[in-house]
């Protein structure tokens, strides 16, 4: 799953760029660098419990003085109940949903062929960080990749919260599944413009 899923660039395939280019999209998970320090999910205050998606991708927004995040996550399901463990995650509450952004990953380059650093990408920081970046998150989409079996089962019985996507488990770790035109019209209605009439 990881090794496909470094195939797809830094801006979820199907996901255009704002007209007014003010989407700042990184991928977090996984990086194409071997490392540990990777972007993680967590609540305010947790020092332990984290949510590390499959996939994870950041669109950086505000201002240095109050930023944000959105997320984009793709969670891999090999049952039912991994199913349920991960949805429970990303359900909506009215708690708060932290972005943690550590140190080395900022620091490092966006891709192998853009030596920016992570942090001057984000345009949330005005200098090199020396502690975690910690957002708070505004948007959550995730896609579920589910076996074929519990896919047919789950579209036929269920209803899904209007955050989440799902698609068979095949159809994303197939290869260049980022460029299938069906896979990037799914993304895209992930996206927060996808509920506007005429996006700006």
């Amino acid at each position: 799953m990881r090794i496909r899923l470094r195939q797809w660039p830094q801006r979820p395939p199907g996901i255009s760029q704002q007209r007014n280019g003010t989407w700042r999209w990184l991928r977090g998970r996984p990086t194409d660098e071997s490392t540990l320090h990777h972007p993680f999910l967590k609540f305010p205050g947790s020092t332990r419990l984290r949510t590390l998606p499959d996939g994870l991708w950041l669109n950086f927004g505000g201002t240095p003085a109050e930023p944000f995040v959105d997320i984009f996550a793709i969670e891999a399901c090999a049952s039912i109940s991994n199913l349920l463990d991960k949805r429970s995650r990303f359900a909506p509450s009215t708690h708060s949903l932290m972005a943690v952004c550590p140190v080395p990953w900022l620091c490092a380059p966006v891709t192998d062929t853009d030596p920016t650093a992570r942090w001057i990408a984000t345009g949330v920081l005005r200098a090199k960080p020396d502690m975690p970046l910690v957002l708070p998150v505004r948007d959550v989409r995730v896609m579920y990749a589910l076996k074929a079996e519990h896919y047919q089962g789950f579209a036929e019985n269920q209803v899904p919260h209007a955050h989440e996507y799902f698609v068979p488990m095949d159809r994303l770790t197939r290869a260049d599944a980022h460029r299938d035109p069906q896979m990037q019209a799914l993304v895209a209605r992930a996206s927060v413009t996808a509920n506007f009439l005429d996006p700006p």
